[in-house]
């Protein structure tokens, strides 16, 4: 993997310092930020930031506020920092964009594989591999999905669970299964997460969200045929 630039928010320096020299080891290049008004002067000064980790509670300028901002120009992938770990912060995170949620205290291992997860798919997609379903048309390499020839907006996560359930077409996937592929690692937090996701793609998709149908007691199921009867 190229060496890709990220950017770590977070008004601890002890905390800035544990992340960079996990990322470092993994041959990352990091920048620092010690509050949300410097994070925007470097985001915007630096155009090769490949993903952004950043703290929720900070002075001068919150979590919140930079992933809003920086969502109106770019979808660079975020995962969100907190000391909290309220149903109501994770929901407000995904709402806003985020891609990943972590709660502090948090194991650095784990970060750097979610870090390396996202970085995966969004630097290491290679040629123009598509896939099409009942008008929901997706290009992979691009990270663009159209529907019906109409380009609609989707977050990363939301892109990567769609492209998943259309690669499997017709096969009832469990939410262990989903999270496994999808978030790409061993995920021990709650599966609503997926519920989450799932609903936002579900409006997102319009008409076409019921394509995916949810098996009770299991998971999900795209399913093109039996969304047209």
């Amino acid at each position: 993997m190229e060496r890709a630039k990220i950017l770590v928010v977070d008004d601890e320096s002890r905390m800035r310092k544990l992340v960079k020299d996990f990322l470092t080891r993994e041959g990352y290049i990091v920048l620092e930020a010690g509050d949300g008004m410097e994070a925007m002067d470097l985001f915007y000064e630096d155009k090769d930031i490949a993903l952004i980790i950043l703290d929720v509670m900070m002075p001068k300028m919150d979590g919140w506020q930079v992933c809003c901002e920086v969502r109106e120009t770019s979808k660079v992938p975020i995962i969100m920092l907190t000391a909290r770990s309220e149903e109501r912060d994770e929901l407000q995170g995904f709402e806003l964009g985020v891609d990943e949620y972590i709660s502090k205290p948090f194991s650095p291992k784990i970060l750097v594989a979610r870090v390396n997860a996202i970085l995966r798919r969004t630097l290491g997609a290679v040629g123009n591999d598509s896939l099409e379903a009942g008008g929901i048309a997706i290009d992979k390499s691009a990270h663009i999905v159209k529907i019906d020839g109409t380009p609609v907006e989707l977050s990363y996560k939301e892109f990567e669970l769609l492209t998943y359930f259309i690669e499997n077409q017709g096969i009832a996937l469990s939410r262990e299964k989903i999270l496994n592929n999808v978030w790409n690692y061993d995920y021990f937090g709650d599966a609503r997460t997926i519920d989450t996701h799932v609903k936002k793609l579900r409006s997102k998709l319009g008409d076409k969200g019921e394509y995916i149908k949810t098996i009770w007691g299991m998971g999900y199921k795209f399913e093109v045929q039996s969304a047209e009867k």
